[in-house]
């Protein structure tokens, strides 16, 4: 604990350590043996991960359907896949990734002032968002800067310069593509085209940018904890480094970063809203001797503000055959779950199975 306690005053961060010049992982970032990525081993059989074109989405009816039932295909068998042709220009994706490098390379001191562990604040720069959580095996080798931008997103004052410009032009294009995929996930329920987005499931967006840096001994700590995403869907940008893994049919598969693309991923509550039709699968990202790797990952949710609105599985989907799955939750009861047991390789959904 106070080892924790004296990494967490430092502001600094993992960043902190490297540019100190350790050449050793600390202890608090090691993993036990049992739960290092060489001993889960990483895929024997090739997979292929899929890859949905939306071009021509909204023009050609055939081709429409056809890209419903391969996002339907993708969620029900991975509960991933990356989308091209997404309509978010690759200069766009490129400043994000760098106004996000850049905030957290710069002056240790500009950086401090925006470091918390207070999550009602906008703008949280953390590392370890679960550093204190005693169910987690060791802290990850990982820095991170978390906005919520919508319902109600920061003024323009409230934001670190480096990331000022481009994160509500981000922001913006990105809650475009999380619509058109939440409809293209309600088809694909045989649903209407608005229900996923009724129901508020893109109604709170909160973006999150991560900072890998290059880790001296990859193989003793991890980057992120295997884990699944507590939101309806996540929209991830990666750079090139690579490292996500994803859990498939039992072994972990890469995901290979590809330029212009992005990962689009299933979250516990729609597994939840969609009775275990569309999975939330677990996924980890390794540490590298080389960095920093920098990704953004949207999240979409419910607003921030509590409601006491209740999340269960969708009754249109349900029947005698197919009765429901879990219990119905608030989406603030499942969140708070969520961030108390942090990132310890357990599926948050479990405590409310039926």
């Amino acid at each position: 604990m106070s080892e924790l306690k004296a990494f967490d005053d430092t502001k600094a961060g993992v960043k902190g350590l490297v540019d100190a010049g350790i050449t050793k992982v600390p202890q608090i970032f090691i993993l036990p043996p049992k739960n290092r990525p060489e001993s889960l081993d990483t895929s024997e059989k090739q997979f292929i991960f899929p890859v949905i074109d939306l071009e021509g989405i909204d023009e050609d009816p055939i081709k429409h359907k056809e890209i419903v039932d391969k996002v339907r295909d993708a969620s029900e068998t991975w509960g991933f896949f990356q989308v091209v042709n997404h309509g978010i220009p690759t200069s766009v994706l490129e400043a994000m990734l760098q106004g996000t490098r850049e905030f957290f390379e710069q002056d240790i001191e500009v950086k401090k002032q925006y470091y918390t562990r207070d999550i009602t604040k906008k703008v949280v720069h953390t590392s370890n968002f679960d550093l204190y959580s005693p169910s987690v095996p060791a802290a990850n080798w990982r820095d991170s800067l978390f906005f919520s931008m919508a319902p109600n997103p920061p003024s323009p004052e409230e934001f670190p310069r480096p990331c000022r410009g481009i994160l509500m032009d981000y922001s913006k294009h990105v809650m475009e593509l999380g619509c058109s995929l939440l409809g293209l996930l309600s088809e694909g329920l045989g649903l209407d085209r608005c229900h996923l987005e009724d129901m508020d499931c893109a109604e709170g967006l909160g973006v999150v940018g991560h900072y890998y840096p290059p880790c001296p001994q990859p193989e003793l700590t991890i980057g992120t904890n295997k884990h699944s995403d507590n939101d309806f869907i996540t929209v991830l940008l990666q750079d090139d480094i690579g490292g996500l893994q994803v859990l498939h049919q039992n072994q972990w598969v890469d995901v290979p970063p590809t330029p212009g693309a992005i990962v689009v991923n299933i979250g516990d509550l729609l597994q939840l809203i969609s009775n275990d039709k569309y999975l939330s699968v677990e996924h980890r990202v390794l540490s590298n001797k080389v960095g920093p790797r920098i990704s953004v990952a949207c999240f979409f949710s419910t607003g921030p503000l509590p409601s006491s609105k209740l999340y269960g599985p969708i009754a249109e989907l349900l029947s005698e055959d197919n009765p429901p799955k879990y219990c119905a939750t608030t989406v603030n009861a499942f969140s708070d779950y969520f961030r108390k047991k942090g990132l310890d390789g357990t599926s948050a959904l479990l405590h409310l199975k039926i």
